[in-house]
């Protein structure tokens, strides 16, 4: 089967400064995979090659076996892939739902799926609250959300990504900067994304990225170190020694 989303010796650099070194990677349909690395890492540079954000200098992106290295980032989106807090940002004096209610239109508008008429305006309604019901964002719906606390905030980012309808969707750290007692939240809604949707996770939280992935990329010096289960990430004395310390503490978190 075609890997959903896959990289092929994909290479960028700043300058004199190789930030990312022949990366191959594939996401399968469902996947729930963490990318990981310490600080400079070369994390945030993957993302954005994935996203279009950049181009590479050398490689190959496919999305279902198709070569997408060559589009914009706007163009990635309607293909289907689609990276939170970066398409759509929130406007913080309208409600969670009706924030979610532009990102449907603006799928819709771009799709030329979208003229106004009554069943139409009834299943943009649908689709809203089915999206804030997959979150648990119902009970926010009408709240401002320049008024919620920074966890709900976030959520609601995921809900305008999930309008999207994505087929991979980049969860570039949900957790940053949220307060811990706001991250199983998070967590808990992120478990309950559809089971078809492949979800790379990129998040500094070990706790999050072992109770969520199912497979694990380190990356170190922009190149692929390690990957495996969380098991195996785990138990690599490589990734104890160079990412998680010495002690290897965060090592026994997956179960």
């Amino acid at each position: 089967m075609t890997p959903r989303l896959q990289t092929r010796n994909l290479c960028h650099s700043f300058g004199g400064l190789a930030v990312t070194q022949n990366v191959t990677l594939s996401l399968p349909q469902g996947a729930r995979t963490a990318l990981i690395g310490p600080n400079g890492a070369g994390k945030t540079t993957l993302v954005n090659l994935l996203s279009g954000a950049i181009r590479p200098k050398s490689g190959d992106i496919q999305l279902d076996g198709r070569s997408i290295v060559q589009l914009p980032q706007y163009a990635r989106v309607r293909s289907g892939i689609v990276r939170t807090f970066q398409i759509s940002r929130l406007f913080k004096d309208l409600t969670v739902a009706e924030n979610v209610k532009v990102a449907v239109l603006q799928r819709l508008r771009a799709s030329m799926q979208w003229w106004p008429s009554p069943a139409r305006s009834a299943r943009v309604h649908d689709e809203v609250h089915e999206t804030l019901g997959m979150l648990g964002l119902n009970p926010f719906a009408d709240r401002v959300v320049g008024r919620l606390a920074l966890g709900e905030q976030r959520l609601a980012e995921i809900a305008l990504a999930l309008a999207m309808k994505p087929e991979v969707l980049l969860l570039d750290e949900p957790g940053a900067g949220v307060p811990q007692g706001e991250g199983g939240r998070i967590m808990s809604a992120i478990e309950r994304l559809p089971k078809d949707l492949s979800v790379l996770l990129i998040e500094h939280d070990m706790d999050l990225v072992f109770r969520f992935a199912s497979h694990i990329i380190v990356l170190v010096a922009g190149a692929v170190m390690v990957e495996g289960s969380p098991q195996e990430v785990a138990a690599n004395e490589q990734v104890k020694q160079i990412y998680f310390g010495r002690d290897g503490h965060h090592a026994q978190h997956p179960h």
